[in-house]
């Protein structure tokens, strides 16, 4: 008797179960946490969610919303503060949500990706992008781990908000095992590859500090969001990696605003932070809830300045040096243009004699430009490695130069990078290094010695550029005395 064509129908069927049944492998999803975390009647769940939205109030993004940060409590807790992520984007266009949750039930290395079929809540199921999840796949080294999504809430909690205000939109979940550099670091990339050119909405889902009393508690949350708002990634990391009671989803918040940094200069804007000791819950436990929204500052924010704006700028990086060798502190000043309170990254460089004699400055735009100018003015003065602070009796013989930054723009291929035009930026980990556009230019270099040079200055191998996820060329508005 021939066996072939009873193993062939064998194979076939176990095939066609691990694709299609939702036992098996992966398929639909069916909700763990309605009833328990959020309402289980889609019709009083559906009443629930227009409610938190409609009395939501935020005020319109300026600049594109890479993604949200919301909190993934019982929505009794954390609706009301989630509800102020989603209402700013609930009239944004997006084809797909990735939601990236902490594993809170089951320890694994790397990240764990649900690559096909969907989720099910009350409202419906929410189907997967299995093309944009294949490709996060391909690109992280990621697969699928079913015990990291049988009981997870931190990703299911935000499925009825997203069907609620997308209802076209497909999702990614993500859960994130063990919460290492590593980990934050490929994710992140990946991201930045797999959505390129797509509507796609990165969701961290993360509550922040459990069970301190409510004075410890808004304490530590207030110190975690400054260090959110101001991009502080090196000490994020560090506190997530020490498993420091700041947030559960640490690793979540670092690949989102790792994967925003990527495609360009970025902000955090606080939406809405509350307790649960807000709604009813003891005083002496309390888990803090964070909504915020990572937007991509416009690009050309700051472009074309004025002759009177840049001179106001020179004059100012001039007085803020006089000032702080006098006194120690920053000028006291108010921009006479309106448009040097945008914020914006630059760099002073000092000279003597045409000769170098510091530069300092901020690839991000963490200040407005005026105050991005004055705080680098006085770095390159007093703070460059390479030389001696500056002395009263030099600034006469000083000239300035300023460098305002265009946003960072990945670099796909390095024949894109235009000596005299662009700037470089490479990172790798916690090493990072730039060259000004002029640099290239005042020493002669081709685009391969920029490459190099710009490695070196990171203190990473010549060639690193080659193999490296984090290289990035700018434009910049140069002027000087």
């Amino acid at each position: 008797m021939d066996r072939k064509p009873w193993l062939q129908m064998v194979c076939f069927l176990l095939v066609f179960l691990w694709l299609v049944w939702p036992g098996c492998g992966q398929g639909i999803r069916k909700p763990v946490w309605a009833g328990q975390f959020y309402e289980s009647d889609p019709v009083k769940l559906s009443r629930q969610l227009e409610a938190w939205l409609d009395s939501a109030v935020v005020r319109p993004a300026v600049g594109q919303v890479a993604g949200l940060i919301v909190p993934h409590a019982g929505y009794v807790y954390s609706a009301r503060v989630a509800a102020c992520g989603y209402r700013l984007v609930r009239d944004l266009d997006f084809d797909s949500v990735v939601i990236i949750g902490p594993s809170h039930r089951q320890a694994f290395e790397g990240c764990s990706i649900y690559l096909r079929g969907g989720f099910e809540t009350p409202l419906g199921v929410a189907e997967v992008d299995e093309g944009l999840a294949r490709e996060l796949a391909r690109y992280s080294g990621f697969g699928y781990v079913p015990e990291a999504h049988d009981r997870e809430h931190s990703v299911e909690v935000q499925v009825p908000f997203i069907q609620k205000i997308f209802p076209r939109a497909r999702i990614v979940p993500v859960v994130m095992g063990n919460q290492t550099e590593r980990t934050i670091q490929d994710l992140s990339a990946a991201l930045a590859r797999a959505a390129e050119g797509k509507k796609v909405l990165v969701v961290a889902s993360t509550d922040l500090s459990h069970f301190l009393s409510r004075t410890q508690a808004n304490e530590r949350d207030r110190k975690t969001i400054e260090l959110i708002t101001g991009f502080d990634l090196k000490t994020l990391g560090r506190q997530v990696e020490r498993h420091e009671n700041i947030m559960c989803g640490g690793g979540p918040v670092l690949a989102l605003l790792q994967y925003a940094r990527k495609r360009g200069p970025a902000r955090v804007e606080v939406l809405s932070y509350s307790d649960s000791a807000a709604v009813g819950g003891p005083e002496d436990r309390v888990v803090g809830y964070l909504a915020a929204a990572v937007l991509l500052e416009p690009s050309g924010t700051i472009q074309d300045l004025t002759p009177e704006e840049k001179k106001e700028l020179l004059a100012l990086a001039r007085r803020a040096i006089e000032t702080y060798l006098s006194t120690g502190n920053l000028p006291d000043y108010t921009p006479l243009s309106s448009r040097l309170e945008g914020k914006a990254g630059a760099f002073v460089t000092l000279k003597e004699r045409h000769r170098l004699r510091g530069c300092i400055g901020f690839t991000e735009p963490l200040f407005p430009l005026w105050q991005t100018v004055a705080r680098a003015a006085i770095l390159a003065a007093t703070e460059d490695p390479r030389f001696p602070p500056l002395g009263k009796a030099e600034l006469s013989g000083l000239q300035i130069e300023i460098s305002v930054l265009g946003p960072l723009q990945p670099v796909r291929n390095v024949s894109e990078i235009k000596i005299g035009r662009h700037g470089l930026v490479i990172r790798e980990g916690q090493r990072s290094g730039l060259l000004l556009p002029q640099v290239a230019t005042e020493q002669g270099w081709d685009r391969r010695t920029f490459l190099r040079e710009v490695c070196r200055k990171a203190g990473l191998p010549d060639n690193a550029w080659k193999n490296s996820r984090e290289l990035f060329k700018f434009e910049a508005i140069i002027f000087q005395e």
